[in-house]
């Protein structure tokens, strides 16, 4: 399939990709998804309907509910948001690597401390155990403070300061969406992705961290 070079920057937004299971696994391109399909290695997911379709009825859908399109000589193809993998039924074991963004995800751009939730302004990093006192800068030891929790805890551990964890840190899985910039999330994927996920990849994105 030879796509028109000029419509590329449809090709390379992203497409959610589902195993059979119905679980996210993926984000990739609309240009590689459509080759999935192509090659049966996939099936189209029309999120409105939630019916599965091959490459060929999927083409012929009269209203195919997207507001993609790529478009060539002689073809307009509908672009694909969800696609479900014909095979693959597991969930791939990715460990979401340790970042700052990352960790403001995790805790939601939520205090760890009294449960405030604010943008990345009022927000910043605090080591559970103290690095003064041995503590190490890893998922397990640091989790999200607003700025009157830090001030309070400073350099003092949970028992010193008077302080308790709201939930026991711990390394989170990969979610495929989770680095995503807002613009490349579709409303579709609401129906595959957990509530609590998409609201706090929204609410950080929002927030301009």
């Amino acid at each position: 399939m030879d796509f028109d070079y000029h419509r590329r920057s449809v090709l390379d937004q992203s497409a959610l990709v589902i195993n059979r299971s119905w679980i996210p696994v993926h984000v990739t391109t609309v240009r590689r998804a459509v080759i999935m399909v192509y090659q049966d290695i996939a099936a189209v997911v029309a999120a409105d309907t939630l019916q599965v379709h091959d490459f060929e009825h999927w083409v012929s859908l009269p209203e195919p509910g997207v507001t993609r399109w790529i478009r060539g000589a002689g073809y307009v193809i509908p672009a694909p948001e969800v696609i479900q993998l014909r095979i693959y039924d597991r969930v791939p074991a990715h460990e979401a690597p340790f970042t700052r963004k990352n960790l403001y995800h995790r805790d939601r751009f939520t205090c760890q401390y009294c449960g405030r939730r604010g943008n990345a302004d009022r927000m910043s990093i605090d080591h559970v155990l103290p690095k003064s006192k041995g503590g190490r800068t890893s998922w397990e030891n640091c989790v999200l403070a607003c700025v009157r929790c830090n001030a309070r805890k400073a350099d003092r551990t949970l028992h010193e300061a008077g302080l308790r964890l709201q939930r026991k840190p711990s390394r989170p899985r990969w979610s495929p969406y989770l680095s995503l910039a807002g613009g490349d999330r579709l409303p579709s994927w609401r129906r595959f992705t957990p509530d609590e996920v998409w609201e706090a990849t929204e609410f950080g994105h929002a927030t301009g961290s």
